[in-house]
């Protein structure tokens, strides 16, 4: 089977995108429309060949761009229109997609009215639920409040841990993922990227999570491994972010195949296209040309995302149905 057959394939599969930062994912165009001097160019950080020297430059990167266009509930509207309209264009069915609760204390923006503009930018035909970013020491006088709070906003999907994995979880840390999970909230937690294999155990068994965002380092302990199996932990990864960010020294250290032979759920996302120039089908391609995935493993991870949505079982079928039946049409298992 050829490149582009698969290539086509994919494009016409249902798709999720199960990991992705709001204040990332800004729309370079937007940038170059309000401030066309500035921006017009592509920078060297969005171009290919591109690696980030660590995370605090990528963070640096990240926040000086956003902090360019976030300034109101309307940028954010803005912003997730043209995202999600991407997400459309990509065959893109269902998205997980968080705002960070920082950018409430920053912009003194109110954090329900940007949920609310973000989820008023969902297109028809896109299911899109919004989860709430926190870092892991983001419970202060003025945010805490209001993250107690935001468990109570009908329209937040989930909450997810941010930030900086050499930070040790705070007192108010389990019993705020506890009380989460008894208002229905999905609760995920970013582990294992930067951060040893022992933080996506400690976020598995002192969370209860079992959605792990990364979760690269896993691969580096057996017992990590096998608890990710046992629990039925899903690890929703962006493999061009873990090679851009040097998460992995190179492409073929990358263990998300690994990960799939030995019966861990994994998605595929995108992470912060601002900062990648990335996109979700790049990330299909990565798996086949850069991971060496069998078109079996990426049909099963383009399955998994449908596994975990938080999506009513019916809907959840139609899709599964639907691909098993465009891959049948076809010779993708042939690759």
């Amino acid at each position: 089977m050829t490149m582009q057959v698969m290539s086509n394939l994919i494009e016409n599969l249902p798709k999720t995108e199960t990991h992705l930062h709001m204040e990332g994912a800004l729309p370079w165009s937007l940038l170059a429309k309000k401030y066309p001097k500035r921006f017009s160019n592509i920078p060297d950080f969005r171009k290919e060949g591109f690696r980030y020297d660590n995370f605090e430059q990528f963070e640096s990167i990240l926040i000086e761009h956003a902090m360019q266009w976030f300034d109101s509930p309307n940028s954010y509207h803005e912003a997730a229109k043209i995202i999600f309209q991407s997400h459309v264009r990509q065959n893109v069915k269902y998205v997980e997609i968080s705002f960070h609760a920082g950018m409430i204390e920053f912009l003194s923006i109110p954090g329900e009215e940007i949920l609310d503009a973000i989820i008023d930018a969902v297109p028809d035909g896109l299911e899109v639920r919004v989860f709430l970013g926190m870092s892991r020491n983001a419970y202060n006088s003025f945010l805490g409040p209001i993250l107690d709070q935001a468990l109570t906003w009908d329209k937040l999907s989930g909450i997810d841990l941010h930030g900086l994995e050499s930070l040790p979880f705070e007192s108010w840390t389990i019993p705020f993922w506890e009380r989460a999970r008894l208002e229905s909230k999905v609760v995920k937690a970013h582990a294992g990227e930067f951060g040893p294999a022992s933080n996506v155990t400690q976020a598995v068994k002192e969370l209860n999570v079992r959605r792990i965002q990364h979760g690269t380092r896993s691969i580096d302990d057996e017992e990590v491994m096998k608890m990710l199996v046992e629990e039925g932990v899903t690890l929703d990864m962006c493999p061009i972010s873990n090679y851009k960010l040097r998460v992995v020294n190179s492409w073929k250290d990358h263990p998300l195949r690994e990960f799939l032979s030995r019966g861990i759920c994994c998605t595929v996302s995108t992470d912060d296209p601002l900062s990648f120039n990335n996109s979700l089908l790049d990330e299909y391609e990565a798996l086949k040309t850069k991971l060496g995935l069998t078109n079996q493993e990426i049909i099963q991870v383009v399955r998994n995302g449908f596994e975990v949505a938080d999506l009513p079982l019916q809907k959840k079928d139609q899709y599964l149905a639907e691909i098993k039946h465009l891959v049948t049409e076809s010779d993708f298992y042939n690759g």
